[in-house]
């Protein structure tokens, strides 16, 4: 019974950790990956901040309302989504989603996490990004910036030229 509930254990940490794609309804639905974009969404912000420091980037915390939020769902359109965007981050950043669905399915743990990263940093809103440096200090608190990809990833390189 023990080697059962080790193995159980070991299975459940394994999946729990593992990055995942963009963590939203076009992009995952308890690990039904539908994306083929090169670009890692994470879903955990501690393994972020160590992929951060190894790799020298940045990290972009997003809290999204993947399939309820018009803003999120404008901002994943028409930037993080974009291959102009996905080719900036791939060089540059860390990306991690924090998702607070509606309808999509979501493990208990998966809530907890989020929910303690909402009340960590104080988010009252939808979309919420965080701009943070390599070892997770904030840098920037915005959200969704009209103008198209472009205009975000300036946006973005002036919060961080300007820290």
């Amino acid at each position: 019974m023990k080697k059962i509930s080790l193995l159980l254990l070991t299975v459940f940490i394994v999946f729990s950790c593992t990055d995942n794609k963009k963590a939203n309804s076009k992009a995952l639905v308890e690990g039904n990956n539908t994306e083929t974009s090169e670009v890692v969404w994470h879903t955990n912000l501690e393994q972020a901040i160590v992929i951060a420091e190894k790799e020298n980037k940045q990290i972009l915390l997003q809290f999204s309302g993947s399939d309820w939020c018009h803003w999120c769902k404008r901002l994943n359109e028409e930037v993080l989504e974009t291959k102009e965007f996905e080719n900036y981050a791939q060089d540059n950043m860390v990306l991690v989603n924090l998702d607070y669905p509606k309808s999509i399915p979501q493990t208990d743990k998966v809530k907890e996490y989020n929910q303690k990263m909402l009340q960590k940093y104080g988010v009252r809103g939808f979309p919420t990004v965080l701009l943070l440096d390599k070892t997770g200090k904030v840098v920037k608190q915005t959200g969704f910036v009209a103008g198209g990809p472009s205009k975000y990833i300036k946006h973005i390189k002036d919060a961080y030229a300007s820290k």
